[in-house]
């Protein structure tokens, strides 16, 4: 009998890893369809709203914007109200107001609902780190690899289906609104998470928090988030404008919408990769590596717009693939425990996605100012040059510190 109890005992202790990789796996592909899902109909939008380019860029900055502003108070709600009632509602308020957004009558009902989109996106992403440093801490790179893999998985799916299904039923509503359907299945995700850590916390109840200091005096934390927004602009710029660029430049509505969805594969098969590189906390080379690549494919796309390729799409999403997967295991390389993890993400992800958000909209006023979207295209070079500048320094001072002195 006590046998049996010490067994009960230890199938609460934590979430198997093929339970946690599951649920990881359905709430990531449901992260990104809300955004993603807007570029392959976001003509369609403009003709149907009357929206400018700056306008229209809004569809995909809102979002972004407060992935990073919601990262701010994220921690406190899940240290308030548990991390994982947060997480349900954060879902159930994503495929609402997805669902809702197909029904806008008005450009402001359209933003506002992609507000909420962006509302359910932002708090689930800044909680999902914890849950993977509470009960995995040595697979970080692992499940961070695979988190980012599925992130890439919703948007190909988003950017290869939405196109055609609005073609199919002839309006962008229905083609988007689907999207809110699979956070029924992240749910039912959570809500098996959520048993499985009642119950482990019955037989064995949670330490309180320890005292850290906030990331934001940490030098290596701002350069992390400098890191991972320089990403994000890059991501979200080529998210909202790859398709009407690649028109503009003569492409078809359907090669437009097949590149995007190219660029989302690569992304998603690029994620994982980082991983494979080594399983140490010096990430520098594998920075320095993405980077270049991306690199390498603007400066393509430069040279040769109106002759895009799959090459140059590749490489971009080669780049910005595997520095998404880098940029979301840094924090966790510096944090010791569950909270100081969602201290860490929320920090980097407020500032990575803040500063990110400008990305669409700054190639939407660029666009509109110079009426083409080749000084669009050197502003991303620049801003992937700043990654490789970045590269030498994103390493964790308190783990070098700590392997010195135990050595």
């Amino acid at each position: 009998m006590i046998a049996n109890m010490k067994n009960d005992a230890e199938s609460t202790k934590s979430i198997g890893l093929m339970a946690a990789i599951a649920c990881i796996v359905l709430v990531a592909t449901n992260l990104r369809p809300g955004i993603v899902s807007i570029g392959p109909v976001l003509s369609q939008l403009r003709n149907e709203f009357h929206l400018t380019n700056a306008q229209a860029s809004l569809l995909t900055a809102i979002p972004t914007l407060l992935m990073g502003l919601l990262a701010i108070p994220t921690p406190w709600l899940a240290r308030r109200y548990g991390r994982n009632p947060v997480i349900l509602v954060a879902l159930a308020l994503l495929g609402l107001t997805t669902v809702m957004r197909a029904f806008s009558s008005s450009a402001v009902l359209l933003l506002l609902a992609t507000a909420g989109v962006g509302a359910g996106i932002a708090i689930t992403g800044a909680l999902v780190s914890g849950f993977v440093k509470a009960h995995h801490p040595t697979r970080v790179s692992l499940l961070m690899g695979l988190y980012a893999a599925s992130l890439g998985l919703g948007s190909t799916i988003a950017a290869f289906l939405t196109g055609p299904v609005a073609h199919l039923t002839g309006s962008w509503r229905a083609a988007t609104a689907m999207w809110g359907i699979p956070a029924i299945a992240a749910i039912a995700a959570w809500i098996y998470v959520s048993r499985i850590e009642k119950a482990q916390q019955a037989v064995q109840p949670a330490a309180p928090p320890k005292a850290h200091r906030h990331p934001a005096r940490s030098s290596m934390a701002w350069l992390a988030a400098l890191y991972f927004a320089a990403n994000n602009f890059l991501f979200f710029s080529v998210l909202a404008w790859l398709a009407p660029m690649s028109v503009e430049f003569g492409a078809s509505p359907t090669s437009a919408g097949l590149m995007l969805a190219g660029f989302t594969t690569v992304f998603m098969f690029s994620n994982p990769i980082p991983s494979l590189l080594g399983k140490g906390r010096d990430r520098r080379k594998a920075i320095a590596l993405f980077a270049t690549a991306f690199l390498t494919g603007i400066f393509f796309l430069i040279a040769a717009p109106h002759a895009i390729s799959w090459l140059p799409i590749g490489l971009l999403g080669f780049g910005m693939g595997g520095s998404f997967s880098l940029g979301m295991m840094l924090p966790l390389d510096n944090a010791d425990d569950p909270h100081e993890a969602n201290s860490w993400t929320s920090f980097i992800l407020a500032i990575g996605y803040g500063l990110g958000a400008s990305g669409p909209l700054a190639l939407g006023l660029l666009r509109d100012a110079t009426h083409n979207f080749q000084t669009g295209l050197w502003v991303l070079a620049a801003v992937g040059l700043l990654k490789i500048v970045l590269a030498p320094f994103l390493f964790g001072e308190r783990h070098r510190q700590t392997h010195l002195y135990r050595q």
